[in-house]
């Protein structure tokens, strides 16, 4: 059954919000405080009446429900859960320094945080309905915001296989940090789907359907999908493309910042680091030469599945130019790529590439 795209309840402001925290705030705590968390939106930001506000979940379902706010939080087990999430287009603007990327948002490495996220399954709202085909293999979604293409207005949609969505870690969250879930963030309902790339948990989300296929959706069919290097949007088609779920291995420098001028001697480095969420972070390698040596970094919380993982290392170092270079491991093997060359890709879409940092030593 498709999902309806008319919310009369549905008004929005007229601008479209994307942003992350100044480099020198980004990944100083664990938890990332709410204001300083990346916000990345496709469409205004829809103002929502709680009142009339109902979470809809429908298709290959033994009955239908219509739930309001006051409902989802009484008759579900409230649930919480500390995860990072990590918008597909981070690291891109490494990508855009390679080779162009036309009409992507040019992220540095700020277009991640973590949260103490709280609500209920996904898979409880699910089993309240109840799944009633074999064939159900899909879990769609649709949010409250309005975005046009080609001169027609739809919501934004997105899904996940059905085994993720039953997942316990997958949650329908209504509060951020301790607090009710901020507009920006998606009051007064989101998905979150931790170790997906971030556009997979929808925002101010209104309906759910059960289905045998993927959401039919622009940014399920079109805007978040992968493809090698060799394609680009002249010769791209998209039904080939891979539809964005886990994220790969990734580790980044954030402090010092690219081209700093520094004090010659003792220099902190300081980073994160994050896989699919499945699998802990193993193994943090810094180099201070180019990749040539390495030395291990000590991690700065306790390995967490869901969740990024703080690291630090020092090294002691003369005058002159200097690359800092950052690769990790997760507890499956997994590594990094070393060249932006290998990573690329027209939309610029999940750059794990060893992250290189230049710094100046006076």
């Amino acid at each position: 059954m498709p999902l309806s795209d008319k919310h009369d309840e549905t008004k929005t402001y007229d601008d479209t919000l994307n942003a992350g925290p100044p480099i020198s705030q980004l990944a100083r705590e664990y938890i990332t405080p709410t204001e300083l968390f990346f916000v990345r939106n496709h469409a205004s930001i829809p103002h929502v009446d709680l009142e009339r506000y109902r979470l809809r979940v429908t298709g290959l379902v033994s009955r239908e429900l219509s739930l309001s706010l006051d409902q989802i939080k009484n008759d579900f087990e409230r649930q919480t859960l500390t995860a990072t999430l990590q918008c597909a287009g981070n690291r891109r603007k490494e990508m855009v320094s390679h080779k162009p990327i036309d009409d992507q948002l040019a992220w540095g490495i700020e277009a991640i945080g973590t949260a103490q996220w709280a609500g209920v399954r996904l898979g409880d709202v699910l089993k309240a309905a109840g799944i009633s085909s074999d064939q159900a293999a899909h879990i769609a979604f649709l949010g409250l915001d309005g975005i046009t293409h080609d001169g027609e207005r739809s919501p934004y949609g997105s899904s996940i296989p059905i085994e993720k969505a039953l997942s316990c870690e997958v949650l329908l969250a209504y509060e951020m940090n301790g607090e009710d879930l901020p507009l920006a963030h998606g009051c007064p309902l989101r998905t979150v789907v931790p170790g997906y790339i971030g556009a997979r948990s929808v925002k101010w989300l209104s309906d759910i359907a059960v289905q045998e296929s993927p959401s039919d959706n622009y940014f399920q069919q079109v805007g978040y999908k992968l493809f090698p290097p060799s394609i680009d949007m002249y010769n791209v088609n998209y039904a080939d493309g891979m539809q964005l779920t886990k994220l790969p291995v990734n580790s980044v420098i954030v402090r010092p910042e690219d081209r700093s001028l520094l004090p010659a001697g003792k220099i902190a480095v300081e980073g994160y680091a994050m896989s699919d969420g499945e699998h802990e972070i193993t193994w943090i390698s810094v180099s201070a030469d180019g990749g040539e040596t390495w030395q291990r970094a000590e991690f700065l919380n306790e390995p967490q599945l869901w969740t990024w993982q703080l690291w630090r290392t020092e090294f002691d170092l003369p005058q002159g130019q200097h690359e800092l270079v950052v690769r990790a491991w997760d507890t499956a093997a997994n590594s990094q790529p070393e060249t932006i060359a290998s990573t690329w890709n027209f939309k610029g879409y999940v750059n794990n590439a060893w992250h290189r940092v230049r710094i100046t030593l006076k």
